[in-house]
């Protein structure tokens, strides 16, 4: 197995966005060998690469006994939305109700550079546009109404592991260009 440290609210890397892969090589193979594995140890319902330090824009989701991945995703929401319980493996032990659109049709790659569409829709939907976000700079936090995000802050500042040490990581096994320290 190869579970890498998840990176928690307040790491700077979980606020940049991550750059599109261009090499569908063994290291990014690897690198979703890890998203996954670290995904189903924590367990998660998905786990995008910046979460574990890689500034790159892959994913993994776990729903419905399904697991899959992604690369350079690019989404088509739906205009139906859902409101729903929602959590992150960066932000533990802490979920909000959050909006999102309720069906998604997600267009990327798969660890060998060939075309995917995923379609889902509910826990599907959300786990996808969930980790997109993540792709992009974005936490769950920020798609909160001003009351619950202020209520999600004040949990976040009273949790027990806000404020503890980055993981060190000294050496990446993935070509990050510099983006993963």
């Amino acid at each position: 197995m190869a579970i890498q440290p998840i990176r928690l609210f307040g790491d700077p890397i979980l606020r940049k966005p991550a750059l599109e892969v261009v090499d569908f090589d063994k290291e990014l193979r690897r690198l979703v060998e890890d998203l996954t594995d670290t995904m189903l140890g924590a367990p998660g319902a998905g786990l995008a690469a910046p979460q574990i330090g890689v500034g790159l824009r892959v994913f993994t989701w776990y729903v419905d006994g399904e697991v899959g991945h992604l690369v350079n995703p690019r989404l088509d929401l739906s205009e139906e939305v859902q409101d729903g319980p929602e959590g992150c493996l960066s932000i533990p032990d802490l979920t909000f109700d959050c909006r999102r659109a309720f069906s998604v049709v997600a267009h990327g790659f798969d660890m060998h550079g060939e075309p995917v569409v995923v379609s889902g829709s509910d826990l599907l939907a959300r786990a996808i546009q969930h980790e997109t976000d993540h792709l992009d700079g974005v936490l769950f936090v920020d798609r909160l109404d001003t009351d619950a995000r202020k209520a999600a802050m004040r949990a976040i500042r009273e949790s027990e592991w806000f404020g503890l040490e980055r993981p060190t990581v000294k050496v990446s096994p993935h070509a990050t260009g510099g983006l993963g320290f």
